[in-house]
């Protein structure tokens, strides 16, 4: 497997013994989601969690693979493997993550990172939970999901062999937090399997919101140890990996290729001799570590080392994965960092970490709207743009001479892989107006970029790292063609004082006509301030917001625009289905963040069908839906597009604004609900019959 010319680590582990066929669920498995998942559901008021017969809390949402289906494996809970199991003993440290036979390494380098900093352990999995007071079977654990963290929640079944853990487990035999914690990203990733490979800098982003990037060992400054210690004082989660030598095959020093280490610290430590610089490392196999110079077993370099200085380094004499290595053999043996910078948000009251201040944008490419493309097409102006202020400066700046401000932008795309869609997507920056905050495209033919992506990425998030002088800027996220559709995230990390903002075309003395907005639905739908208060006025005591009070909001939020009229075609079952299709606990009710997430479809969406609505009759004609439908990203055959017709259609063969949504919203949905099931890729599911009836009946 060679290295990507993206400049980053290959997945790795992805062609190991322990790899299952792409076999998918065959008649063993269903037969024990049978046995398994015989639960009764309580009343569709409160909690709507299932039961086993044990009265203990069954997810028989989790993917299974035949993976963990192959003979002799057994789920069992730890409560059956051992008499008092524990959530955590004496507390969560990097030392308790230790791989079993799933080759995910990248993942548990994550894991072994994120364990450092207490703050981020506890956004992703909760302290409180344990097996005695309130337990129930169920844990749940957070990750970061395009700008949001999301719950996964998980019951705590796990596969066994012969009475012990086939996956990550912990060297306490009776502590679980990392196995739980392994199981519910698999949930989140469409099943164990999904984890046999997999890029570190990817698991780190889900686990703390940070934004990462991939850099060679070769391309670092010559004083390395600075530079690694500004990283780490910044609160950055750093991984590394040699990828050049055969998968998990061992150089003559130890070192593991194609596999990812964790980079936890940077010293300089005091010997007999001098004063040396090291760095120290994790194997997440909690074995097979480095016997070169300065190894635990084998490094007499440690004779030099008072044991005051040791006990300060928390140095360990013993094969557990971690050790210590000078940094020159550490250039010599590493070829790749992966860094995940993190932002104020998760940092510590009282730490002495000093992390980035974050800015987050939403935005989208719409076809015909702003998806321009590159700035080699004529359309590059209709691509969004981002107002860039840089006033305070490096504060940490070692060249007085130059006053220069240093930043991170991260362009991610959001839900493209569940799609099967990879864009090329990249940022490019530009001088600002000296007049506006915004950039005609007559402005950007006579400008160049002061920086910009080396090239065009399908990865899902391309990072560009800089530093510029005081002054103002435009940042411009692209797809390398024009006319893709696609949902995006745009990160801003700065240093407290700078800005970023979106940069809005400048308003028409007459705003009268829709066309004259920046984006269609600005004419058809609220603001996102009235919106709000709409979904304050419209959800109940709670804060959620049910069907009945959605038909309320969305008939008052069209009344208001363009597109009044159409209400009259929006039904209460248009609004249950969009309810259930977006509620992420199955209550039938939105949160104000999930709310959140159906409105952004909709704007999304409205722009698209204004565009195809090419008569302005608020309807589109059935030969219109298909180029709409893809223009959103999803295509359909013949026979799919006969079904829209019959099923979705007023009686003229036309679909009205609202039936429009309904539909965009139902194909998307299950379109994910298959790709979640489909964990390999086969365009096959296998489901039992009790998932295929929740499936199908709550929709």
């Amino acid at each position: 497997m060679s290295l990507s010319s993206e400049g980053s680590l290959p997945p790795l582990e992805d062609d190991v013994d322990s790899v299952c066929s792409d076999e998918l669920l065959g008649s063993q498995s269903r037969r024990w989601l049978d046995e398994l998942l015989t639960a009764d559901l309580p009343p569709e008021t409160g909690d709507v969690s299932p039961v086993g017969r044990d009265g203990l809390f069954v997810d028989y949402h989790f993917p299974l693979g035949e993976l963990e289906m192959k003979s002799g494996v057994r789920w069992k809970r730890p409560k059956e493997l051992c008499a008092s199991p524990q959530f955590i003993v004496n507390g969560a440290t990097r030392l308790d993550v230790r791989q079993g036979k799933l080759s995910d390494c990248w993942l548990l380098s994550a894991i072994a990172s994120l364990s450092i900093h207490r703050s981020l352990l506890e956004k992703v999995m909760p302290q409180e939970q344990s097996f005695h007071d309130g337990y129930n079977g169920c844990f749940i654990f957070r990750f970061w999901q395009y700008g949001q963290w999301e719950e996964v929640r998980i019951d705590d079944l796990l596969p066994t062999v012969n009475n012990k853990l086939i996956y990550l487990n912990s060297p306490e035999k009776h502590e679980f937090w990392s196995s739980l914690l392994e199981k519910a990203y698999a949930k989140l990733k469409g099943g164990y399997r999904a984890l046999e490979m997999g890029f570190p800098h990817e698991a780190m982003a889900d686990m703390t919101g940070g934004v990462t990037e991939v850099v060679t060992v070769a391309s670092l400054p010559l004083d390395l140890p600075a530079f690694l210690t500004h990283l780490l004082a910044k609160g950055a989660l750093i991984n590394c990996a040699n990828c050049q030598g055969p998968l998990e095959q061992r150089n003559e020093l130890g070192i593991v290729f194609r596999h990812a280490y964790s980079l936890t610290a940077v010293e300089k430590v005091q010997t007999a001799h001098g004063v040396q610089d090291l760095v120290r490392l994790l194997n997440p196999w909690g074995n097979t570590e480095w016997e070169g110079p300065w190894s635990d077993l084998k490094g007499p370099e440690w004779n030099t080392v008072s044991m005051e200085e040791q006990r300060r380094l928390d140095r360990v004499s013993r094969e557990d994965g971690e050790f210590w290595m000078s940094v020159s053999d550490f250039r010599q043996n590493f070829e790749l960092l992966e860094v995940c910078h993190l932002s104020d948000t998760l940092s510590e009251p009282g730490s002495k970490v000093r992390p980035w201040s974050c800015i987050m944008h939403h935005g989208n490419w719409v076809p015909h709207v702003s998806a321009g493309g590159s700035p080699m097409t004529e359309r590059f102006g209709l691509n969004p743009q981002f107002y860039f202020a840089l006033s305070e400066v490096d504060s940490d700046s070692r060249d007085g001479s130059r006053k220069t401000c240093s930043f991170i932008l991260a362009l991610m795309q959001k839900h493209q892989r569940r799609k099967g869609i990879n864009l090329s997507i990249a940022l490019h920056i530009y001088p600002a107006h000296s007049r506006n905050k915004y950039l005609s495209p007559e402005d950007l033919r006579a400008l160049h970029p002061v920086l910009y992506s080396p090239s065009y990425s399908t990865r899902r998030e391309v990072v560009l790292r800089g530093s510029l002088p005081p002054g103002h800027y435009i940042i411009i996220p692209s797809t390398s063609e024009p006319d893709q559709q696609g949902a995006f995230l745009l990160r801003v990390l700065i240093e407290k004082g700078n800005d970023a903002t979106p940069a809005h075309k400048p308003a028409p003395q007459d705003i009268s006509s829709s066309s004259e907005h920046r984006y269609p639905h600005q004419a058809a739908l609220p603001s996102p301030q009235t919106t709000k208060q709409l979904f304050k006025k419209y959800c109940n005591k709670k804060g959620f917001c049910k069907p009945l009070h959605l038909h309320g909001l969305l008939t008052e939020a069209i009344q208001g625009g363009v597109l009044a009229g159409s209400e009259k075609f929006l039904g209460l079952e248009h609004c249950k289905s969009l309810v259930v299709l977006m509620d992420s606990q199955g209550i039938a009710q939105l949160s104000w963040r999930e709310f959140q997430s159906l409105w952004d479809k909709i704007r999304r969406w409205t722009d698209i069908f204004m565009v195809f609505d090419k008569n302005k009759t608020q309807r589109l004609e059935y030969p219109e839906v298909a180029p709409a439908l893809k223009a959103a990203g999803i295509m359909v055959d013949e026979l799919v597009m006969q079904l829209v017709g019959l099923r979705y259609t007023e009686p003229d063969m036309t679909i009205s604004y609202p039936g429009f949504l309904y539909l965009l919203m139902k194909l998307e949905s299950m379109i994910h609900k298959f790709q979640a099931y489909d964990m390999v890729g086969m365009g096959t599911v296998t489901v039992s019959y009790r998932q295929w009836l929740h499936m199908t009946m709550y929709n």
